[in-house]
Parts: C-alpha cells; sequence; structure tokens
C-alpha cells in the first residue's frame, strides 16, 4: 500500500457538506477562520480543513495577504489551515450581515443559501474535513494557504462531482445513510485535490512534496509499507535506490526531518490511533509498531504526546464521555 493511502487508512477522518448555495451577481459569501466554525461543524475536531466546490459560474477568492484567486466551475479550493476569506462574484464586495451568524447557518447541514443582485449565477457547494492535528502537520505543512485543483480534467473529477449532486438531492429528504454518504464524499474530494496537487508537482516542500519526489517516495513509500520493520538508514537508502547521503539530504529538505525520525512520529500516530480505538494492551500496541517492550515504547510516546500511553488514553476516553454528555445534554 502506497503512503498516503495507508495515512488515510490509518487515521480518522470526519467532514460533511455545509453550505449548498446559488449566488447571482453581485455577491458575496464570507467563510470565517474555521477555527470559529469548528463547535458548530464538529466540536470533536482538533483541526478543521475547508473547502469549496464550485459547480457553476464564476468567482474570485480573496483572502488577508493573497492576490484575488479565479476560481470557475469545476474547481476545488481548498483552505489547508483554515484562514478567514471571501468568495465574490467581484473584488471589494461587503457580505451580508446576516453570515455573520454562525451558530444560525450551521445549525442545519447542508443549508441552502440563495441571494445576490440577479446577475450572473455562481453554484458553489462548502464542505469541511475534521482531522487530528498531528495527521494535519503531516499532510498539509508545506501547501500555501489556499489552494485550487481543476476537477474537470479527470475521469475521477468528473465522478466526484456528479457525486455530490447526488448527496445533496440526497439530503433534501434524508434516509438513512445521508450523513455517512455526505462524510465519504467529503474525504474523497480532499484526497483527490491532495493527489492532483502531488501528480501536477506543485508540491514543493513538505510531506507531499516528499511523496511527489523519486527518491523520497521511494522512501516514505518502504516505511509505510513496512513500519514496523528495524530500518537502518542504509536499508531504507537501498530500498529507494540511492546512497544514505542523498536519501538523508533530500528527506530532510522536503519533508524538514530525518527518515528515522519521521519514521518514529507515524509510529506514535499509529499508536495513538490503536489506543483511542481498541482496548488492546500496551504490549500488544508496543509490538504492532515496531517497539520490541514497552517500556522504549512508553518513552517515545511520552516525548510525542506529553503522557505515557496509559494516562492518555484515559484522557482521550473521559474527554470523549464529556463531548458526548455535553453533545446529549
Amino acid at each position: 500500500m502506497d503512503a498516503l493511502s495507508e495515512i488515510l487508512r490509518v487515521v480518522q477522518l470526519s467532514g460533511a457538506f455545509f453550505v449548498n448555495a446559488r449566488f447571482t451577481a453581485p455577491w458575496c459569501y464570507q467563510s470565517p477562520r474555521a477555527a470559529l466554525a469548528a463547535p458548530w461543524l464538529d466540536p470533536c475536531a482538533e483541526q478543521v480543513v475547508i473547502f469549496h466546490l464550485v459547480t457553476e459560474g464564476r468567482c474570485l477568492v480573496e483572502m488577508e495577504g493573497v492576490a484575488p484567486l479565479p476560481v470557475q466551475a469545476g474547481d476545488v479550493v481548498l483552505f489547508p489551515r483554515g484562514c478567514a476569506h471571501r468568495m465574490a462574484s467581484a473584488a471589494g464586495l461587503p457580505p451580508p450581515p446576516r453570515e455573520a451568524d454562525l451558530k444560525r447557518l450551521l445549525s442545519s447541514r447542508p443549508r441552502r443559501l440563495a441571494y445576490g443582485g440577479g446577475g450572473e449565477a455562481t453554484r458553489m457547494v462548502c464542505g469541511y474535513l475534521a482531522c487530528d492535528t498531528r495527521l494535519a502537520r503531516l499532510l498539509l505543512d508545506g501547501l500555501p494557504p489556499v489552494l485550487r485543483v481543476g476537477l474537470r480534467g479527470s475521469a475521477a473529477g468528473a465522478w466526484l462531482e456528479s457525486s455530490v449532486h447526488y448527496a445533496l438531492a440526497d439530503a433534501r429528504t434524508p434516509r438513512a445513510g445521508s450523513a455517512g454518504l455526505q462524510a465519504r464524499l467529503a474525504e474523497l474530494l480532499f484526497i483527490e485535490v491532495l493527489r492532483q496537487h502531488v501528480h501536477a508537482g506543485q508540491a514543493h516542500a513538505g510531506w507531499l512534496a516528499g511523496l511527489g519526489d523519486r527518491i523520497v517516495g521511494h522512501a516514505l513509500n518502504a516505511l509505510h509499507q513496512r513500519p514496523g520493520h528495524e530500518w537502518s538508514l542504509a536499508e531504507l537508502a537501498r530500498a529507494a535506490g540511492t546512497s544514505r547521503t542523498v536519501l538523508a539530504e533530500r528527506f530532510q529538505q522536503l519533508v524538514g526531518t530525518s527518515p528515522m525520525q519521521y519514521l518514529t512520529q507515524w509510529r506514535m500516530l499509529m499508536a495513538a490511533n490503536l489506543l483511542r480505538r481498541s482496548n488492546a494492551p500496551l504490549a500488544r500496541v508496543a509490538e504492532e509498531v515496531g517497539y520490541q517492550n514497552d517500556t522504549s515504547f512508553s518513552r517515545a510516546f511520552r516525548r510525542e504526546y506529553g503522557q505515557p500511553p496509559a494516562a492518555w488514553r484515559r484522557s482521550v476516553l473521559q474527554q470523549g464521555w464529556t463531548e458526548a454528555a455535553a453533545a446529549s445534554a
């Protein structure tokens, strides 16, 4: 299994569509910082990524410190760090005052919005993806604050766009599984954006840049295929078809850490996932992520998460119970 697929298999993502909009020029839609919307989108989320799929017409994306970005039908615009931004028919337009009430806007999903001056129409679907902070750091570091990818140039993109239309139609009269369908499509859109970004060679730094590099990509795939193996730098270099020096330099340059440090970080992410989702004993978790004894595993886990694994598991479970009780109150 390749590195991206392995990460997405191991680490849980969740998401949905929260706005289904039809705007007519002139219009402006204000999207606040994801952290402000998170309590109504996903109260349990550590990090929220926002995206918009434009299905008809065109518009501009405006964001502080970034030149206005034109987008058109078939484009997905992704905000990896959830920065505040505006989508508008022209530069400098103010959003309608009623959008300030986030709780009302997000109380039902997807919220149908329709407003504007009666001119050229633009349709878009707005969604989010919630993920673990460490996963976000791994996947999204090195990406620009806003990322645009066109879906209509690929068969997968066309299928995704038509599937989103189906999910939105289904949401009008929800049936069993409607929320799950939206969640999977939000995740698939996110994955396709990342895949196209790597394939186009637009990733210049970070984990995705490493994945797209011939040498570092081979090394990442090898580590993810056998994360419990006792890798040495020499053996990993052979798997990547290069020397230890070249691998170490390129890995550090693109991913921002050494191969062995990266392997430890990935093992700890795997361990956290096992601790959160199962009641497996610590010795078994340690063995599954490549440690011969739970003492060395506990030391490594504490360095990464600030707590021993048993204490971390208890705190995560307690947090889940507290959040569930608050949601049902």
